[in-house]
């Protein structure tokens, strides 16, 4: 009868006898289930090791920040599977099957390599997307898990950062009509369909990426406008004592910043220092302020730092250049970028608004709020952190007057801003009077940038400043 039996049973004709005589009935029975089942799941699919490519930048490891998936989820083509984050940005990694996540390789803040693999996805055998080398074998698959497998959602086009709005709010891609190209869902769409399900009237926006202020009653309630008399409180923070000494290693955005610092110690710095009489100027934004408001976007005094700052480029566009490694030529840049220095969790990143020169005030503050909004939730990208030719750095907004602000190499110069002090100041008639004054140190150099060329440019840039109407004749 064993003979017999193994004879019949195609799945395990491979069996020597010299085992199936040791092999009761019951147990061939068992074995034959065994192998059948086996067979059954590797015909309904197979696992892919979705391995981590190669991001740029000769960047060859990333930390894991964050897992938009867990095992066992479903996810389609171009779905956010995680982020990760190097020394240079924070980067989405999207999906390129469609299928089931079987494993995850790392845990949160582990480092990831280039080329090994990220995640194990299970896809559809029968569409043969799969190479034969990130094949793995299949685990057994209950019917369960089988009907789940085909059961797939329609392929979704968005960005990270709309995905992302779309998770917060609790929104499945697969439910929005996109109304962008190749029936991309944009962040407006995620808004208008939000409005839909919550019966929201939301008012009109100039542009797709500006999210419309929050109704009065949610507002973060206004800030005393006498800043001379607020008091900082200080940030109380647990101290735990360990007793220990702790090694850590220096990754993200600290590693880049040792690196780039490194490079900026050989550039020979010269510093040029003045005061700038704001008292003009904030008047002008407490009157444009409200504007700004109900078109979406936040305005503060940095928009204009950095437009005044792009009109004076125009005039010395020396400041506006980089100059190679062997100081034999300088680059004069077209497009005037203009980094932005930002304090976050992170650590200190430089984003930039690309092409100021042809962009307006209201321009500048709603692409600020995007990079902000970003850069506090550590989701700034390569595009978003690269290309700058200039910088600005606003120290006043944590506090101090003065600052010795270092170059950020290939860029040739920096300027850090102070925090505006209410100040007694004497005008033309000897007459004293209440002045809004803020400080400006800049770092230029020395190799390509003499003394004269930097004050030149600093008094243009502090005559826009002192006198803000006057920056409606070289506006564009």
């Amino acid at each position: 009868v064993c003979v017999h039996r193994v004879r019949s049973c195609s799945s395990i004709r491979f069996i020597k006898s010299k085992y199936v005589c040791v092999f009761d009935k019951s147990a061939l029975k068992f074995s034959h289930q065994q192998r059948l089942f086996r067979t059954s799941a590797v015909s309904c699919g197979q696992i892919v090791q979705f391995k981590l490519s190669d991001i740029g930048e000769g960047i060859t490891e990333v930390t894991v920040k964050e897992w938009y998936i867990k095992e066992g989820d479903s996810v389609s083509q171009f779905d956010s599977i995680c982020e990760v984050q190097s020394d240079k940005a924070s980067v989405t990694i999207t999906s390129r099957y469609d299928g089931i996540i079987r494993k995850l390789h790392y845990s949160i803040d582990d480092i990831a390599f280039v080329g090994k693999p990220l995640v194990d996805i299970e896809i559809d055998a029968s569409k043969g997307v799969a190479s034969e080398e990130d094949v793995v074998e299949t685990p057994p698959m209950s019917h369960d898990e089988h009907t789940h497998q085909e059961i797939k959602g329609h392929k979704t086009l968005a960005t990270p950062a709309v995905r992302r709005l779309a998770m917060e709010n609790n929104i499945k891609l697969s439910e929005v009509v996109g109304t962008g190209k190749d029936n991309r869902i944009l962040k407006e769409d995620i808004l208008n369909y939000l409005a839909k399900q919550t019966g929201a009237i939301l008012p009109p926006s100039p542009k797709a990426e500006i999210i419309p202020p929050l109704p009065k009653s949610e507002t973060v309630p206004a800030a005393p406008k006498d800043k001379a008399r607020k008091i900082p409180l200080p940030v109380s923070r647990p101290i735990v004592f360990s007793g220990k000494d702790k090694t850590e290693p220096v990754t993200g955005f600290q590693k880049a910043m040792v690196k780039t610092m490194s490079a900026a110690l050989k550039i020979p710095h010269f510093g040029y220092c003045d005061e700038i009489d704001l008292t003009q100027l904030v008047q002008l934004r407490e009157e444009l302020k409200p504007l700004a408001e109900i078109r979406g976007v936040k305005l503060s005094f940095m928009p204009f730092f950095i437009k005044a700052a792009s009109l004076g480029l125009l005039q010395y566009p020396i400041l506006n250049a980089s100059l190679d490694e062997n100081c034999q030529n300088v680059t004069y840049k077209a497009s005037h970028n203009i980094g932005v220095a930002m304090d976050t969790e992170q650590g200190l990143i430089v984003p930039n608004v690309k092409n100021v020169q042809v962009c307006s005030v209201f321009d500048i503050a709603s692409e600020l709020n995007r990079l902000q909004s970003l850069g506090s939730a550590g989701q700034l990208g390569t595009s978003d952190l690269t290309g700058g030719t200039f910088t600005l750095s606003n120290i006043g907004t944590i506090g101090g007057t003065y600052a010795k602000p270092v170059i950020l190499p290939p860029e040739v110069a920096i300027g850090a801003l102070g925090k505006i002090q209410v100040l007694p100041r004497f005008n033309g008639k000897g007459e004293v009077f209440k002045a809004q004054i803020m400080n400006v140190s800049w770092s230029a150099d020395h190799r390509i940038i003499d003394g004269a060329t930097m004050a030149r440019f600093s008094n243009l840039w502090k005559s826009y400043l002192e006198n803000p109407a006057s920056m409606l004749l070289d506006l564009k």
